[in-house]
């Protein structure tokens, strides 16, 4: 799982830095405005937050409560990619060294 950890860490921080280096060359409301007229963005848009919606339905198959599951998806609609690095991010440290991919993938009933 040392392998799933870092690959999502890195993640998680090159999408910071991209982040935070377009924030600070504009905002994304005033980029929008020049790219939302191009078929190509409205495509990619559509195709990341269609993205985010398939990795939901497993957030919310893994998570327990309803106050959970909205949370999570404010968070990917909101940060996306950001918010899907941390969500799992925080599945995996939660696993015990012995753990498998099963045990990150399916929700475990009962107490973790």
């Amino acid at each position: 799982m040392t392998g799933l950890k870092l690959f999502f860490l890195l993640i998680l921080l090159g999408m910071l830095a991209v982040t935070t280096i377009a924030s600070l060359d504009r905002s994304v409301f005033e980029a929008g405005a020049d790219l939302w007229p191009d078929p190509w963005f409205r495509a990619t848009l559509a195709d990341a937050y269609f993205g985010f919606l398939v990795i939901y339905l497993w957030i919310a198959y893994k998570e327990g409560s309803w106050g959970s599951r909205v949370l999570w998806f404010v968070l990917l609609m909101s940060l996306g990619n950001i918010a899907i690095a941390i969500y799992f991010l925080i599945q995996l440290f939660r696993l015990p060294d012995s753990a498998t991919i099963e045990d990150l993938l399916l929700r475990r009933d009962g107490p973790s």
